[in-house]
């Protein structure tokens, strides 16, 4: 296995998260592609688990945290770690280090960066981006909210521990309406295909169902709304990992529609 830097040939690869097999994936459209242009210019740096096939089979990708969707100053910011898990496509690669590698690769050229230290979010629940994992790396905690955690390394005695946004205010309703809001950061395709299946569904309903969406990857709008992705029909947050099916949110609006 062989760590390396995102080159132009790899990226539409990590723009569908190494599922490039996924016809679900494609769904989520070219936001990422789109997220990636911008924060090449921002600072994003993405490193790649190769192995001996010439294989893309894990990823991490990471940014100053000035421009994360979380408080901070002097740190970068993990946006998410993943090992391809599935049978389909280049196969489960889960549980051989892989992970470890890529985080071990993002320290070292951070502090190379200069930074004073390295933050994460996790999950206090036994699935992806378990916050546990990044403890038994020697990180701990600086933030919490429900199950939500924010994790950090610090590489500096005077580095500062980073803070979580928090929501700030729900989305406002309107009378003879269903409100659907939609809040986009743009760097998850898994997000994003919630989103394009529920601006979908909301399109069924025409005259009944009032779609917007807010992109939060503006740094006002985050700091405005104290959030970076999230669904909200009226002021009721719907959960969107793993994805729900445009049936079930299509399902899920008609109900709404019949109690105006």
């Amino acid at each position: 296995m062989e760590i390396i830097s995102l080159g132009e040939e790899y990226e539409d690869t990590y723009c569908k998260c190494l599922e490039d097999w996924s016809e679900e994936i494609r769904e989520a459209g070219d936001y990422k592609k789109k997220w990636l242009e911008k924060k090449k210019a921002e600072g994003l740096r993405v490193k790649l688990a190769k192995n001996d096939k010439g294989e893309i089979v894990g990823m991490i990708q990471y940014i100053p945290i000035e421009v994360a969707p979380v408080h901070g100053a002097g740190l970068y910011y993990i946006y998410c770690i993943w090992v391809h898990g599935y049978k389909q496509g280049v196969g489960d690669y889960q549980k051989r280090g892989i992970g470890s590698a890529l985080l071990e690769a993002a320290e070292r050229d951070s502090r190379e960066l200069g930074a004073k230290g390295m933050a994460a979010w996790g999950v206090s629940l036994p699935f992806f981006m378990r916050s546990s994992w990044f403890k038994k790396h020697g990180y701990k905690r600086a933030d919490r909210e429900g199950m939500l955690e924010l994790v950090w390394k610090p590489f500096a005695e005077d580095a500062a521990p980073p803070l979580l946004l928090r929501m700030r205010k729900k989305p406002p309703t309107e009378k003879g309406l269903v409100s659907v809001t939609c809040f986009r950061n743009g760097w998850c395709p898994g997000q994003n295909l919630a989103c394009e299946r529920m601006r979908r569904a909301a399109d069924e309903y025409p005259g009944r169902v009032k779609y917007r969406e807010i992109d939060t990857d503006l740094r006002a709008n985050g700091e405005e709304w104290g959030l970076a992705d999230a669904i909200f029909v009226d002021d009721k947050q719907v959960v969107t990992g793993p994805p729900p099916s445009y049936k079930a949110l299509q399902r899920l609006l008609g109900k709404r529609i019949k109690r105006l």
